[in-house]
């Protein structure tokens, strides 16, 4: 019996080693982006914007409004790295709060935080990598 059991973990072992094997280059690219970028959102967005990405009230916009987020994901890297002063509209509602700027945040932290977003919240929007945020952030009227 106990070889059987010893057999059985050693199979599993090896199950789950082969289908980890099979994710591609860009999945295992995605995974890592968005898990990073969850624990950066974590430690740098959620404060204001809560762990469900609802914002707060009519102070903080919501990171729920899929559409706004697609028209507006190549100013995404621009908005965390040099911050908002201006008036928008999201889900309907006015915001003209000040977001406060991240420019000590390198590139590769600010693509994990946008595919983190664009992947949450019920927003579906593929990997944001590091050369988008580079060309992006390029972009900035900063």
């Amino acid at each position: 019996m106990r070889n059987k059991v010893v057999c059985l973990f050693f199979l599993a072992i090896a199950l789950l080693v082969t289908v980890q094997a099979c994710q591609t280059e860009e999945q295992l690219k995605y995974a890592q982006y968005y898990t990073n970028g969850k624990a950066l959102y974590d430690q740098h967005c959620q404060n204001c914007h809560n762990s469900d990405g609802k914002g707060l009230a009519n102070l903080v916009p919501p990171l729920t409004d899929t559409t706004y987020l697609k028209n507006h994901k190549n100013e995404l890297a621009c908005i965390i790295k040099h911050g908002l002063k201006d008036t928008i509209m999201v889900d309907g509602r006015q915001f003209s709060g000040e977001m406060p700027a991240n420019h000590q945040m390198p590139d590769i932290d600010i693509a994990a935080i946008v595919t983190y977003i664009t992947n949450s919240f019920g927003n579906k929007q593929g990997l944001y990598d590091v050369s988008n945020a580079g060309s992006d952030l390029k972009g900035c009227e900063h």
